[in-house]
């Protein structure tokens, strides 16, 4: 499943006329089959973070409007690939990666976990997070 943010409106004009154009950005909600190609082949190219999440999981739905408007910041367009895997109905990588306690990130750099947090962090924090691995 994919997910769409409004990242920037832009009016512009054109022979007088006012367009409105959205810049959207994408970050997916992953399965265990598409981990491989989204995350461990993906970080060969650049850093990918992985929200590991539950939808009964309180902090998870506080972290999740935090997590949608980095992925959907273009400072980090084409640096940093942003994707979520829910840990319910995903269990294979949840149990492979050692997932005991939700909301988990993960950031993967060659295929590998470079580095992580747990819980719900302010977003300064995890943009700071994000800056430091890239």
């Amino acid at each position: 499943m994919l997910g769409f943010f409004i990242t920037k409106s832009i009016l512009n004009t054109v022979s007088g006329i006012f367009i409105y154009v959205q810049k959207l950005s994408i970050f997916m909600d992953i399965t265990d089959a598409q981990f491989e190609k989204e995350v461990i082949k993906k970080s060969q190219d650049m850093p990918v973070v992985v929200d590991f999440w539950a939808s009964w999981c309180g902090p998870c739905m506080m972290l999740k409007p935090i997590i949608e408007r980095i992925a959907s910041d273009s400072v980090y367009e084409g640096k940093v690939h942003i994707v979520k895997l829910n840990v319910e109905q995903n269990q294979e990588m949840a149990s492979k990666y050692g997932i005991m306690s939700i909301p988990a990130v993960k950031l993967f750099k060659d295929g590998e976990v470079v580095d992580e947090f747990m819980g719900v962090q302010p977003e300064e924090t995890i943009r700071g997070w994000i800056d430091k691995n890239l």
